[in-house]
């Protein structure tokens, strides 16, 4: 029997507009009762991704109108369920990916979405491999499928995205460059990566001299102008994954625009009759199509990582641990590009 809900108090983080991250503001309310096949997940953690920073300045591909509330993914705890879904996980834990709403103390999210996770794993290791694991996975594994002695490319390898990468091809036997500012270059050897400053103009030159016959795959989220150089890295047979486009995030203008250009370019690098491939990786491709299987996918992805998480395999990469209350200094935080790994942000005291 389903159980009979009222409202619940919920704290959320409301983006207002184009503003710096000290404008975040604060909101207390009465949260609805969840509809038909919903549920309230009392957050235990989310975090700071790159779409965040890029919604603020109203630059993400399809972002919702102002204001609304941030928070690409959510690790919590179900309180009450909606009519048609089942009493019983009352109680129980799950992952979701919200694309919005999840910098909040408690959510409605659709029950379909809900990903199990088990009692005594920590939530915020698996928040810092909720999206950015995920992605990280499916562009190595089942977009670019490098196999063991490969060579990879990883722009960006201090990141959240990138700092998983790195460990997953480690992991997998696959050579790693991976590029980062000075200050990373130590972390970056500790997971097994050869490190190049992204900061010096011989950068590209840097990994040619590393891999002077060319690399299997390039994972490239910076976009813009230096895309023509990540596909001159690779062999013939090598793979470029792009999956955003850092490198354009404060220019003015459509939001949309940089997005297609970077398309009309991979499709015509694709037409190109050596060898090489381009892809862009989008994390929702398949879920309005088939729904099932997308979640399908999703589910069993984040069901390897965690278990590299418990065999001591992959460690999460947690920059920093804030109350959501300080989302403003999170996301200021984030985007200081000083960090490894993701910024959490979880319940206030």
């Amino acid at each position: 029997m389903t159980k009979t809900v009222t409202t619940t108090s919920t704290t959320e983080i409301v983006l207002p507009g184009r503003v710096e991250p000290d404008g975040l503001v604060v909101r207390s309310r009465e949260l609805d009762a969840p509809e038909k096949g919903q549920v309230v997940l009392r957050m235990e953690a989310t975090g700071v991704s790159f779409a965040e920073q890029q919604m603020r300045l109203g630059k993400y591909y399809d972002q919702p109108p102002f204001p609304f509330v941030p928070g690409y993914d959510v690790v919590g705890r179900v309180t009450a369920v909606g009519p048609g879904v089942d009493a019983s996980l009352v109680g129980d834990r799950f992952a979701a990916v919200t694309k919005t709403g999840a910098w909040a103390s408690h959510l409605l999210v659709d029950a379909v979405d809900l990903m199990p996770v088990a009692e005594g794993v920590d939530a915020a290791a698996v928040e810092s491999v909720l999206v950015n694991g995920i992605t990280a996975w499916q562009m190595l594994h089942r977009l670019a499928r490098v196999p063991a002695g490969g060579t990879v490319v990883v722009l960006g390898a201090n990141g959240g995205v990138g700092s998983t990468l790195v460990q997953l091809a480690c992991h997998a036997g696959i050579t790693v460059i991976g590029t980062a500012s000075a200050r990373h270059h130590a972390t970056l050897r500790a997971m097994g990566a050869a490190p190049v400053d992204y900061q010096e103009e011989s950068m590209y030159a840097r990994i040619r001299e590393l891999a002077p016959g060319g690399v299997d795959a390039v994972f490239d989220h910076v976009g813009g102008a230096g895309v023509e150089q990540s596909w001159q890295l690779l062999r013939k047979g090598g793979t470029l994954v792009s999956y955003g486009s850092a490198a354009t995030k404060d220019d003015e203008g459509d939001s949309r625009l940089p997005v297609l250009k970077l398309f009309a370019r991979l499709a015509a690098w694709n037409s190109l009759p050596n060898g090489r491939s381009a892809h862009f990786y989008n994390f929702w491709a398949g879920r309005r199509r088939c729904h099932a299987s997308w979640h399908r996918r999703m589910s069993e992805d984040l069901t390897q990582l965690l278990r590299l998480i418990a065999d001591g395999h992959l460690t999460p990469q947690i920059a920093a641990r804030i109350p959501l209350g300080d989302a403003a200094a999170a996301l200021a935080l984030a985007e200081s590009r000083t960090t490894t790994g993701k910024i959490i942000i979880l319940p206030d005291a």
